[in-house]
């Protein structure tokens, strides 16, 4: 015979039939419900004895064994004398309920729950109703005092509160907001403190006219929340707020349907917060995936992953796993362009964490066995090593140290070996990254491009496809081939509109500027300059941000043969080494300008290098400092065939062959 079990509400069993089960007293059904508290597993007499009184009489252990024994006559009334019982069993020191899965409702419940999160809103919401209706009042009624219960009582009552909320989601989602507001009015006058049931409702009155209700909802959680909790709204009830006042468009019931990608996101995400243990290593790995698409939706998302990657990186080597710790380093492939670090101290502390992982591989320990590397193993370890190299690579750009170079060049050669294309581009990102170590070198960059390119477009790698374009618009601007340029410019557009890569138009809204500059046309230039650098406010990339307005307005002048800018607020960023002789030249101050040429460092070795050193040679001209002079030709001669600074993609100085010819001529 099947029976069924209740616990959403009082407890209580059921027949075949659905008639219910004489359970005959308290103590009776405090057993039965303590066994299904255990999940079908062993619950020791013992244990049920401490559990069903606080100062247990003598005979307490006897008294067990006959509720179970009654148990068994009323749950299964046709078992014959001295046969073993199949539902509530005895095994080792106590006994257990081997009821099915589907034979409990709160664990149906669960199951429903948690199915539903599977399932589009016109799937859901059946599900969820079901899963609500075997509710008969609050889980484990009898037994609210019962420590054994409370846990489980609490648990079920927030998947409840859960469920009721992810109802009314499914029902917004389907148009039918009129009948989500009774049910979260009800739900919410038990419960005031649920902020996502607060957003709900006001936006389920907000969808049936009722925009006054709305908000009327909104400042009755603000005062509520207050009052009682001691907390201000949190933003999305803020951000509702003033959506709703705006009559923002995405409100609007059918622009809302279609927003099925939010509610596969909003469901997969909780269903994975649920699978998955907080601790597991797992999530790591998880995180970081997470952190890498973050980094491509814009300025805040970019600074939140950079952020967090090395709290994630912490994290791992604290579990003391070398392989996991690789793999979590490895991962956040970001593709880079822009060789100036955002921030040096965090670069730093990745690169020396991917050193003393290599260095703990290095020891011999393999992947996720804890034993020597097999021959089996070797390409994975291989794989997880170049990652390391081409991140070392990357996030040490713009330095003198050999170490960047030879990663990157290892980095390389692994992934060719391996035949691995996502592997081979993040490899030739390091490359590109590491091709700055002299002047002239825009054909080689402009090859690397080429190759992820292709590359990209053969294996689907669409950011990587996307730093190809852009690898090339800079160096074919560097080769004056503006017509090449402006093709690699559009098709990065036009992927990034696509696949909502909005950093890419910071880019090649910089690039146009600079073309503009390029062809002659100044003070079209200095507009688009200043159009351009409002988008590096919020941009995330504070390596490209500082200075670099004044920087290009200074190029602009230096062309034109116009002298530097001079008012006191400019903010010349990391640049202002190299722009200082030029403004107190401007100045009249000459002798100051002189010193301050003396004190000038080499340029990093960026996308910068060529323009800066036409800087420091325009300056070493005009106070006649030879020996600066002679350094600056020396440095930019191999580069006689490029635009100054073009190779940046963002300004220029015309063409660096004048610039040679110059000081040439002051050197005579």
């Amino acid at each position: 015979m099947r029976v069924g079990f209740g616990v959403l509400g009082p407890v209580v069993a059921w027949d075949a039939d659905g008639h219910a089960i004489a359970l005959k007293g308290p103590r009776h059904r405090a057993v039965l419900a303590r066994l299904i508290v255990a999940r079908r597993r062993v619950v020791p007499v013992s244990r049920l004895v401490d559990d069903l009184w606080t100062e247990p009489p003598p005979a307490a252990v006897g008294a067990v064994r006959t509720f179970v024994a009654a148990l068994r006559r009323a749950l299964e009334p046709q078992r014959p004398p001295r046969a073993p019982a199949r539902l509530l069993v005895t095994e080792g020191p106590g006994y257990a309920l081997r009821a099915d899965v589907d034979a409990v409702d709160a664990w149906r419940f669960e199951q429903d729950v948690s199915a539903a999160a599977t399932l589009p809103p016109d799937g859901a919401l059946p599900r969820l109703e079901e899963a609500l209706s075997r509710w008969r009042g609050p889980a484990y009624a009898e037994f609210a005092d019962e420590d054994w219960a409370r846990g489980e009582r609490s648990r079920l009552a927030e998947l409840r509160l859960h469920a009721v909320e992810r109802q009314a989601e499914a029902r917004l989602a389907l148009g039918r907001a009129a009948e989500a507001v009774p049910d979260l009015e009800a739900h919410l006058a038990e419960h005031p403190w649920r902020e996502g049931a607060w957003r709900a409702l006001a936006l389920a009155l907000y969808r049936t006219g009722r925009q006054g209700d709305a908000l009327a909802v909104l400042r009755r959680a603000r005062t509520l929340l207050v009052e009682q909790l001691g907390v201000d709204p949190g933003p999305e009830l803020r951000r509702l707020e003033t959506d709703i006042l705006g009559q923002a468009p995405h409100l609007d019931p059918a622009t809302a349907r279609s927003g099925a990608a939010a509610q596969v996101w909003a469901e997969a995400a909780a269903a994975y917060d649920r699978t998955v243990a907080s601790g597991a290593r797992t999530r790591l790995e998880s995180t970081v995936g997470l952190l890498r698409d973050l980094s491509m939706t814009g300025g805040g998302g970019l600074r939140m992953a950079r952020q967090q990657r090395v709290a994630a990186v912490a994290a791992a080597e604290e579990l003391g796993d070398p392989e996991l710790t690789a793999r979590v380093i490895g991962s956040y492939d970001v593709p880079a362009i822009w060789t100036r670090l955002d921030d040096p101290q965090q670069a730093a502390s990745i690169v020396a964490a991917a050193e003393r992982t290599l260095a703990a591989l290095a020891a011999g320990v393999g992947p996720t066995t804890g034993h020597e590397v097999t021959g089996e193993a070797a390409p994975r370890h291989e794989a997880v090593r170049a990652r390391l190299l081409a991140t070392i690579a990357v996030e040490s750009r713009g330095g003198r140290s050999e170490r960047g170079r030879q990663a990157a060049r290892q980095a390389e050669e692994i992934a060719r070996r391996l035949d691995d294309p996502a592997l081979l581009a993040f490899a030739l990102n390091g490359v590109f990254m590491q091709t700055f170590d002299r002047a002239g070198l825009a054909p080689r960059r402009d090859a690397t491009g080429a190759e992820l390119i292709a590359l990209s477009e053969r294996h689907g790698l669409v950011t990587f496809e996307v730093l190809g374009h852009l690898i090339r618009l800079q160096a074919r601007s560097a080769l004056a081939d503006f017509a090449t340029a402006d093709r690699h410019a559009a098709a990065a557009d036009r992927l990034g509109e696509r696949h909502e890569r909005p950093l890419v138009s910071v880019f090649t809204e910089w690039y146009r500027a600079l073309r503009l500059a390029a062809t002659g046309r100044a003070a079209e230039a200095e507009a688009a300059y200043r159009d351009a650098a409002t988008r590096l406010d919020d941009a995330g990339m504070p390596g490209l941000e500082h200075g670099l307005l004044p920087l290009a307005l200074l190029c602009l002048r230096v062309e034109q043969g116009r002298p530097a800018p001079t008012d006191a607020d400019l903010d010349w960023g990391p640049y202002a080494p190299w722009a200082r002789p030029l403004v107190l030249l401007a100045q009249d101050h000459r002798t100051e300008a002189e010193a301050a040429l003396r004190a000038v460092p080499e340029p990093p070795r960026d996308l910068l290098l060529e323009a800066l050193w036409c800087l420091t040679g325009r300056a070493a001209i005009a106070v006649g400092d030879r020996e600066t002079m002679a350094r600056a030709r020396t440095a930019l001669a191999p580069a006689a065939a490029e635009l100054a600074g073009a190779g940046s993609g963002l300004l220029t100085l015309g063409p660096v062959a004048r610039h040679l010819a110059d000081l040439t001529d002051a050197l005579r």
